[in-house]
């Protein structure tokens, strides 16, 4: 199941409207101001006084507008969802929980999308080409499994081809060793842990891939909920060592698949220059 269609792709759809509309002015067949309507139509659609579901993300940024379910009641996360699947092919929510993805999936229009119980993520399945890169994603501990999926997932519907290498902490170092080439085989390596926060720092001393490290919540009570590992992380020795917030996995794929999408455009643009 693949959501992202290329920036590239992306890029000229946005054009295309935006070069009709003017067009049209040109003809005289609109308006100016009813051109102006429409312009703010492709900015966003508002959604009575709870959303303004951005339409313009991808071209702007490469990575489309995704709904952060939490904090929000199922009608809502229905109603952006069909504003979503009304206009793109791209559709997805993280952080969606077992009741709010099956109130969400009763909803008329949605019974498509399909719900992740374990990365937490309902998406809407779309074709769409892969982006020719790889990502490896490590977790320290089988608690870290929900974060670890999220951005696993996420990679996934984003075009990029995944290779987990789940329950690797620094306490059986033995484990993480056994696994050098798949590590070494990735474009970029996310690496979560919670508990002290270790992993990052080692796998950084092993490869010189970029490394997106993420704390999670896991541990016990000096944990702090996540901060005890994020101090770690962001004071690792290893350098070459990125650090997202607590528990983001989904912020950890975003920023892998910047790093690979930009990756793959310089290598483009050499090809095209040799």
């Amino acid at each position: 199941m693949v959501l992202w269609r290329s920036v590239r792709a992306a890029s000229t759809d946005a054009g295309s409207a935006l070069r009709q509309l003017f067009a049209a002015v040109a003809a005289k067949e609109v308006s100016v101001d009813a051109a102006l309507t429409q312009w703010r139509e492709l900015e966003y659609d508002a959604l009575e006084d709870f959303a303004k579901v951005d339409g313009q993300r991808t071209a702007r940024t490469g990575f489309p507008e995704v709904v952060y379910a939490e904090g929000k009641t199922p009608p809502q996360v229905a109603a952006i969802l069909k504003a979503m699947v009304k206009s793109r092919d791209v559709v997805m929510a993280t952080r969606v929980t077992p009741a709010m993805a099956t109130a969400v999936l009763a909803e008329p229009g949605l019974q498509d999308l399909r719900y992740d119980a374990v990365a937490r993520i309902l998406a809407h399945p779309a074709a769409s080409p892969r982006l020719g890169k790889v990502a490896c994603v490590l977790c320290a501990g089988t608690s870290d499994l929900p974060v670890a999926e999220e951005a696993a997932v996420t990679l996934e519907l984003a075009g990029v081809d995944v290779q987990r290498v789940y329950d690797v902490g620094v306490a059986g170092i033995h484990r993480l060793l056994r696994h050098r080439r798949t590590i070494e085989a990735g474009d970029v390596v996310i690496v979560v842990a919670g508990m002290d926060g270790a992993l990052p720092g080692v796998v950084g001393g092993l490869t010189p891939k970029p490394i997106v490290a993420v704390p999670t919540s896991v541990g016990y009570g000096a944990a702090f909920a996540g901060l005890a590992p994020l101090l770690t992380m962001l004071n690792a020795c290893s350098p070459g060592v990125g650090v997202v917030n607590i528990d983001n996995g989904f912020g950890a794929a975003v920023l892998a698949h910047r790093i690979m999408a930009a990756s793959q455009a310089n290598e483009r643009d050499t090809n095209e220059h040799t």
